[in-house]
């Protein structure tokens, strides 16, 4: 827990994700793919004000056509749109168009269902878990994967499990603390441990092992 309070000591509670319902936080995992949240945030404020996000039959009853022209500024608008599609109509099949009961399967049932779902990968089924089901599992992202790889704990070839597991085999099963955890780590990512790197006065520069980063030798530290 040494990193995560460095974290939250510096940055303080992120507050994330900044949602007005768990459907909202559905799409919003699909459209903050390969896009900045800013980005998001504009195709969600459309979507709000088109009442598309009011409910799962809005959704539903809203054509991927008029979809894809709302979410334009996130990038690959239709190819996006047709996820969400996707995510939608998974939900009718599964349990014809109810979110609780969709959201409230068991945790591992419900993630093998969303990754079954063309468009929809561990990140993001992993947010859907997290935010809109609160169920306790830890997302990773590009940030966390290049902190954690400049710093030397984790090896390049690190998997997307691998690292998931380095959190959740050291961390107790807490919805709370992995909400915080990860929003902390993009906090991270965008203010020091960017592509070039800003280590002066980032909080995890006391913790950095030149040697382990430049090696790639794993160890942990959470």
């Amino acid at each position: 827990m040494v990193v995560f309070h460095r974290l939250f000591g510096h940055f303080g509670p992120q507050r994330w994700w900044p949602a007005d319902s768990p459907l909202e936080v559905m799409v919003g995992a699909i459209l903050t793919q390969n896009t900045a949240w800013s980005n998001v945030e504009i195709a969600i404020k459309a979507l709000r004000e088109s009442h598309i996000l009011s409910s799962m039959a809005a959704l539903v009853n809203t054509t991927e056509e008029t979809l894809s022209g709302l979410i334009r500024p996130c990038g690959y608008f239709r190819v996006k749109a047709h996820r969400i599609k996707n995510l939608i109509a998974a939900v009718e099949v599964q349990t014809g168009g109810c979110l609780d009961k969709f959201l409230s399967l068991p945790r591992a049932e419900l993630r093998e269902k969303l990754l079954s779902i063309s468009g929809v990968g561990p990140e993001t089924a992993d947010s859907i878990l997290l935010y809109a089901a609160k169920k306790p599992v830890f997302v990773v992202d590009a940030y966390t994967r290049r902190a954690l790889f400049r710093h030397g704990w984790i090896s390049p070839k690190a998997t997307y499990d691998d690292i998931q597991s380095l959190f959740m085999e050291h961390l107790p099963l807490d919805v709370s603390l992995y909400n915080e955890y990860h929003a902390l780590w993009v906090a991270l990512g965008k203010v020091f441990c960017r592509p070039k790197a800003r280590c002066s006065g980032c909080p995890l520069e006391e913790l950095l092992d030149q040697s382990s980063a430049q090696n790639g030798k794993p160890h942990h530290t959470c």
